[in-house]
């Protein structure tokens, strides 16, 4: 038996559109929708357990992907590393990652809004408070989560290591 390993990669990733309409016919299956974003630049094992730990959480998992112009203005004009074909591809392989999702905007609030995902979940760097689309995704009756950090591991920090060598 052989596999189709890129229809699958395609499969998981949406347009913003398709995948509120993916996410509807998840609800009505009684799936648990966990949302998730970032740049994912240079992936990491901190990134790897800080999306298994995100995915553990649910029974679907989406990752918001910044765009290469929108990790530009977040992280400076040298980032992003990986473009966000290469980053699309590479979190869309992960096999406990459902679907994967471009956005333009600094943040993802209107994705998350459009999504209304049951988790909304950021790594240990920030609080409830300050996560975008964390009120949005409390009113639709979901829970937000703050996952902890794998320590030692940073995008940035292995950019660095590899330009001091």
């Amino acid at each position: 038996m052989t596999r189709d390993i890129k229809q699958n990669l395609t499969t998981k990733i949406f347009s913003k559109d398709e995948l509120v309409a993916q996410s509807e016919i998840w609800k009505t299956e009684g799936k648990k929708i966990v949302f998730t974003n970032g740049c994912f630049d240079i992936v990491h094992p901190g990134h790897i357990a800080y999306l298994t730990d995100a995915a553990n959480l649910g029974d679907i998992l989406i990752i918001g992907l910044n765009t290469d112009q929108s990790v530009s203005k977040l992280k400076g004009k040298n980032r992003p590393i990986n473009n966000e074909f290469s980053r699309t591809q590479l979190i869309a392989s992960m096999f406990f990652v459902d679907a994967v999702v471009l956005f333009e905007e600094d943040t993802p609030l209107n994705l998350i809004s459009a999504v209304k995902p049951d988790i909304l979940v950021k790594g240990g760097d920030y609080n409830v408070t300050n996560i975008v689309g964390s009120k949005e995704t409390l009113a639709n009756g979901g829970e937000v989560r703050v996952l902890s950090f794998l320590p030692g591991y940073s995008s940035t920090s292995i950019i660095e290591k590899i330009k001091n060598t």
